[in-house]
């Protein structure tokens, strides 16, 4: 089985594809400085959407979702975007955990697996 990479860089892809499987690079909000965790996160879930789309799938086929948060008390707000934009009965597998993210402007990142 072929390995397709898409929007490669030279330390990451933004889309890998393995046979039916789609990975994504973990994803942040663009202009993050200053917005808020729940504003993060649905711009977040904009561009999953678009990254989705140009591997030829959507998020009604999502396997799995890691959610970084670099403070839990913000759990509730990302939810309201999450619950908002996963299709009913198509909710994956999801882990959410609390970390250090690499830059202090981010407050939430996600990485998808999704089926193609």
């Amino acid at each position: 089985m072929s390995i397709e990479r898409q929007k490669v860089g030279a330390r990451m892809s933004q889309i890998v594809t393995h046979g039916d499987t789609v990975y994504l690079a973990g994803q942040v909000a663009m202009d993050a400085a200053g917005q808020p965790a729940g504003e993060q996160m649905a711009n977040i879930l904009t561009r999953i959407d678009g990254l989705l789309a140009e591997a030829g799938t959507d998020n009604r086929q999502l396997l799995s979702a890691t959610i970084w948060l670099a403070d839990m008390r913000d759990y509730d707000a990302i939810n309201l975007a999450w619950d908002a934009w996963v299709p009913e009965g198509c909710a994956p597998a999801r882990a959410c955990v609390e970390a250090k993210l690499a830059f202090t402007k981010y407050t939430v990142e996600v990485g998808v697996i999704a089926a193609r």
